[in-house]
């Protein structure tokens, strides 16, 4: 214990120098903790990073899945549905059934049972990756709310193809009516399990009297409960806390103050970012230990690794043959949903950008990492190194070289330059803004019109709500005008949670302007 909790002291605080540093270099932070954790494997007295593989996906995928739910913007997933469920169940199973024919006909020693075990595993592209890398360039909302849906709900189906592959090769088997009942249940029943402890949760918040740290901690738990629930009845906890998130976060506004909003906020963001970095740091520590499993086995480092750099080529190929696919039937079955452009040119090159931004990370790793180390009969999982090798190098190859060049390529194409989305974001916030502040203007006018007069407070409020302006002391803010600001804070919600079904207004903008009304409803109780 007194060697391990200094190490893992040690791996946050490499984590937070590391982002900064990233950030300073302008490139995603991922990277440079893959890189890190490789070279940090090498110094010599560290201890062995072992991790349970029962525990690895109850440990990391509940949290991150949760915080990703509640980040989407699931008004955005509504509307480019039929292209992120294409990318997140066809195009994962495609990538998987790819990775499954190379492997069994290019890698000695692999079935196609195990074939799709690997595709499984390397087919769904890291969200976290993704984000990291896009935050130095601009995309259109609609290309951001694509990858975010997709790598939301590839996770689910990849697994679930991991799940169906480990049984196979665990049994030597595949019974396809078992299979199929078997997954309408994880689907159907991973979803009803969130939804049904979703709604538990929300109506637990309300009647329960918390306050801010107990609801922060209420729902730091409520994902593992969600999971665990879910894969307790063999159904998928992945689509249990997918689906539970999203609906816990459209419940928000309704079961947490803003007290709780504001400071579950910050907390979140840095347990999900700890998270992160632990597991790209332990994707680099892990080699080592994957190169001496593969030395006691006799395969050669060189040919792992060209093994490696293959699968990454089917999978970059997959996605984009995939991409070009979805392009090809959009503009054929539905041409008035077809993105647009000012060329041909460019709207061929859009899929090509798209196939270029499949990097893997946690949940590829997570995989790979609960692989058991033996079968159910006591013996060797075969191929369980080499699996875990050819992972590592995919993961490696994806986030240094797609990475690196998906910034420079972006910029150099200058094809989200041209791509124009209906307003620009600028147009939005103030349509926005301006639409809130006479709404608000009313809303105090029509509401307490009769009483201005008698009450200075009112009269203020009404006077200077237009300007925004700051009186010089606050003791005209009484009980009274405390109360007529918090309704008023609350009808502005109700206003922009209607606004928000606008197609025209980007969620993001919205839930800007909710937090900013948070703040000001702290700040007022401060007072």
């Amino acid at each position: 214990m007194h060697t391990i909790l200094p190490f893992l002291l040690a791996m946050v605080a490499a984590v937070v120098l590391l982002e900064m540093w990233a950030t300073k270099l302008r490139i995603a932070y991922p990277i440079l903790l893959v890189v890190a954790g490789l070279a940090i494997s090498f110094i010599p007295g560290l201890p062995v990073v072992k991790i349970n593989p029962d525990l690895i996906f109850f440990l990391f995928l509940p949290p991150l899945l949760f915080e990703a739910a509640w980040t989407v913007s699931f008004k955005e997933m509504k509307k480019w549905w039929r292209i992120i469920g294409s990318f997140a169940f066809l195009v994962v199973f495609f990538t998987a059934l790819s990775v499954a024919i190379f492997a069994n006909y290019f890698i000695p020693g692999f079935s196609l049972a195990l074939g799709f075990l690997l595709g499984g595993i390397v087919s769904p592209p890291d969200a976290v990756s993704t984000g990291a890398i896009t935050k130095f360039v601009k995309i259109p909302k609609s290309t951001a709310a694509i990858l975010e849906g997709e790598s939301l709900l590839n996770d689910a189906s990849s697994l679930i193809i991991f799940r169906f592959a480990l049984v196979a090769v665990g049994t030597g088997q595949f019974i396809w009516s078992e299979a199929t009942l078997s997954f309408l249940w994880m689907i159907l029943g991973g979803v009803g399990i969130g939804l049904a402890l979703a709604w538990i949760f929300v109506k637990a918040h309300k009647k329960l009297p918390t306050d801010a740290p107990s609801d922060i901690a209420l729902t730091l738990i409520e994902p593992y409960f969600m999971y665990w629930i879910a894969e307790t009845v063999h159904s998928s906890g992945v689509l249990a806390v997918v689906s539970g998130g999203l609906y816990m976060s459209a419940k928000r506004l309704i079961f947490l103050n803003s007290a709780s909003r504001i400071k579950g906020y910050s907390v979140w963001e840095s347990f999900v970012f700890i998270l992160n970095g632990i597991v790209f740091l332990v994707i680099g520590l892990e080699l080592p230990e994957i190169v001496q499993g593969l030395r006691s086995q006799g395969i050669a480092l060189r040919t792992a690794i060209e093994y490696g750099a293959l699968v990454t080529l089917v999978l970059i190929l997959a996605r984009m043959i995939s991409s070009y696919a979805a392009l090809i039937a959009t503009l054929i079955f539905r041409p008035g949903v077809a993105p647009r452009s000012t060329s041909t040119r460019r709207r061929w090159l859009m899929p090509m950008l798209l196939g270029w931004t499949g990097m893997r990370g946690v949940v590829s790793l997570a995989a790979a990492l609960a692989i058991p180390v033996a079968l159910d009969n006591g013996e060797a999982f075969p191929q369980r190194d080499l699996i875990l090798f050819i992972t590592f190098v995919v993961i490696l190859l994806t986030l240094v070289v797609q990475g690196l060049t998906l910034p420079y390529i972006i910029r150099k194409s200058k094809l989200f330059e041209i791509m124009g989305e209906k307003g620009s974001e600028a147009d939005m916030r103030y349509k926005m803004k301006r639409g809130l502040k006479e709404h608000s203007y009313q809303f105090l006018k029509n509401r307490f019109d009769h009483d201005q007069h008698n009450h200075a407070g009112i009269e203020m409020l009404l006077k200077h709500w237009e300007e925004k302006a700051k009186a010089a002391d606050d003791s005209w803010m009484n009980e009274k005008t405390k109360a007529i600001f918090v309704e008023m804070l609350e009808n502005q919600r109700e206003y922009l949670t209607e606004l928000n079904k606008d197609p025209a207004i980007d969620e993001e903008i919205i839930r800007q302007q909710l937090y900013q009304i948070d703040l000001e409803e702290e700040r007022l109780k401060a007072i």
